[in-house]
């Protein structure tokens, strides 16, 4: 009887110890535990990734804009000059001899399309005029734009343009030749070094009072040249409004051996000290 009460409260109390300590060790509940934790951590891992990526996303798309706001730019800035450049100045491309030795077939020269807007016509200058209505009859059409635009950079002349030294300004007396077979421009000889090898002043006599408003022009190969000379029985007697002089030639810019300015010949001075009507 002893021994039945004694073995039973010991077998209860093993069995709780027992119970509390596979509470204790049981290694589903240190798994349990931390999994709130990790969870958070994978949630915070999988924000940080898709805020990484869409800030770099974002920096992505303010490069693109950033490169077409440049590209915009500087089209702008190459339209602007174009047309900054088309209005004051132009190259042109020698095609003939007739300003041999000065230019030769193949030069281009830079044209300055205000040199009469802020200086003065000079006899001597090397001028690029439209010779419509006065070399060449009148033209009904226009060049479209994709001529104006290669004309702007010397790759596309216009058809009536013409290249010519201005020898003579409105009222001024032209005439070829003297007894030592000199051209004179107001009776004065006017010395002509820029001649081509060889060549006369002109072979055809002439007497010409340039109208008002308009030149007398000529080519360095006289022989080879058909200008005011050729025109003597044109409107205007050979002679070219100023209002169609594009403007002056003033230096040679390709080929890069030949580059250099063209200035009013020396011999030109003697006629601006004596020359009163063209003054």
């Amino acid at each position: 009887m002893d021994t039945d009460r004694d073995d039973g409260p010991a077998v209860d109390d093993l069995a709780v110890a027992s119970a509390l300590t596979a509470v204790r060790t049981s290694p589903s509940s240190h798994r349990r535990a931390p999994a709130p934790r990790r969870a958070a951590a994978n949630g915070r891992a999988l924000n940080g990734a898709e805020s990484a990526g869409g800030r770099a996303e974002l920096r992505a798309a303010r490069r693109r804009k950033l490169r077409r706001i440049q590209a915009f730019v500087v089209v702008g800035l190459l339209v602007m000059m174009t047309i900054v450049r088309g209005l004051m100045f132009q190259a042109f491309s020698i095609p003939s001899v007739s300003m041999e030795p000065t230019l030769l077939v193949g030069d281009r020269v830079l044209v300055n399309k205000m040199s009469y807007d802020v200086g003065s016509l000079q006899r001597g200058q090397v001028v690029v005029f439209d010779g419509a209505g006065s070399f060449v009859p009148e033209r009904t059409d226009s060049p479209g734009l994709f001529s104006r635009t290669l004309g702007a950079i010397g790759l596309n002349n216009g058809e009536d343009d013409y290249v010519k030294r201005v020898i003579g300004l409105p009222g001024d007396r032209v005439a070829c030749c003297d007894a030592q077979g000199r051209l004179t421009v107001n009776g004065v000889p006017l010395d002509e070094p820029y001649l081509f090898e060889l060549d006369l002043p002109s072979r055809d006599r002439f007497d010409i009072l340039v109208p008002p408003g308009r030149v007398w022009v000529m080519g360095d190969h006289r022989s080879r040249s058909a200008d005011s000379r050729a025109h003597l029985g044109d409107p205007g007697g050979g002679t070219v409004p100023i209002d169609k002089i594009v403007g002056r030639a003033m230096a040679i810019v390709w080929p890069l051996g030949r580059a250099g300015w063209l200035p009013i010949p020396e011999s030109f001075e003697r006629l601006t000290n004596g020359g009163a009507p063209g003054e």
